[in-house]
């Protein structure tokens, strides 16, 4: 049973369920979470220290939103790119000479932006 879902951050999304989705558990109520079936109503039902809840009413879903999806395949891909490249390295000299070119131009890059950004 989920008690409470918190969507502080801007990656994650809910969606569905209502207040009576969760059970919030009452300090010093007895029977909290007990579970019983409604054989009037044809439902289960759980108690939440105040009044028996059904079940059956729409749940929640909680996941990433796209552009958490997208940023975790990316990096993904470009860590199985780096694995490959390193792997490349240690069995080819010249796959080093490059990487080693590249990392060279990316730093030479930081330090030319950062003094552009200053202007």
């Amino acid at each position: 049973m989920i008690k409470a879902i918190h969507t502080i951050g801007k990656y994650i999304q809910v969606i569905g369920g209502s207040a009576n989705t969760y059970v919030s558990a009452q300090a010093g109520s007895q029977g909290v979470g007990n579970l019983r079936f409604n054989t009037s109503q044809q439902r289960l039902e759980v108690y939440d220290g105040m009044t028996w809840l059904e079940l059956n009413t729409p749940h929640a879903s909680v996941g990433l939103n796209g552009t958490a999806e997208e940023a975790i395949d990316w990096v993904q891909r470009q860590m199985a790119e780096e694995k490959r490249l390193e792997g490349l390295a240690k069995k080819h000299p010249a796959v080093a000479d490059a990487m080693a070119t590249v990392k060279k131009a990316k730093e030479q890059l930081k330090v030319v932006t950062a003094l552009v950004d200053t202007e």
